[in-house]
């Protein structure tokens, strides 16, 4: 990278991040655009071929997946949910939707006296497909989250054969996100528009 671009580096991403959010906001039909979105989701082979999946629940302007939620539950899969303890995400494995609260932060999370149990507490390894929330992506499979870090973690802790398939907007995607050396691309980007697929992990 170019030493001009690399000064500009935190810049860029900060504008895109920026626009992003702004783009996600203002997407009419939330519900509806999301539904059809997490329907194209579980129609993918990678869904089919897997026991166990790991959706998120939505914050804030994500593509929403708290109401499709139920609709997977007793379908077959393990379904597993992350939650933030430290900094770290961990996971749980979901089986009803009353298993989950609303949190602190004002974010759908497991309840607490829930997350301890043993058979409720899932490793990353045991994943065979992540659902993956981002704000910004290009059709590369770049991702750009909140700058947190919390899912950079997590993705380089599961298996390499695990697919990452994230879910977006179309308004979410731009021609090009600036990306690290560290960071993880996605395997393909779902949207209402298509499916498209990414550079995923070399």
């Amino acid at each position: 990278m170019p030493p001009e671009q690399v000064a500009d580096f935190p810049t860029r991403k900060q504008q895109i991040r920026e626009q992003a959010h702004a783009n996600r906001k203002n997407q009419p039909e939330k519900d509806a655009v999301s539904r059809l979105i997490c329907e194209r989701f579980v129609a993918l082979p990678e869904y089919a071929a897997a026991g166990t999946v790991m959706f998120y629940v939505d914050v804030r302007t994500e593509v929403r997946t708290r109401h499709f939620l139920p609709t997977v539950l007793g379908c077959g899969k393990r379904v597993v949910v992350p939650y933030c303890v430290d900094g770290e995400l961990e996971l749980f494995l979901l089986e009803r939707m009353d298993e989950l609260e609303i949190g602190m932060y004002k974010i759908l999370e497991p309840k607490a006296d829930l997350r301890s149990l043993s058979a409720k507490r899932i490793e990353v390894e045991q994943l065979d497909l992540i659902m993956v929330p981002g704000v910004a992506f290009d059709r590369r499979g770049a991702r750009m989250g909140h700058g947190f870090g919390y899912y950079d973690k997590l993705l380089a802790r599961a298996r390499a054969d695990t697919p990452l398939v994230a879910l977006a907007f179309e308004c979410q995607l731009f021609p090009e996100v600036p990306t690290a050396p560290h960071d993880v691309f996605m395997n393909k980007i779902v949207t209402e528009a298509g499916i498209y697929l990414g550079k995923g992990r070399a």
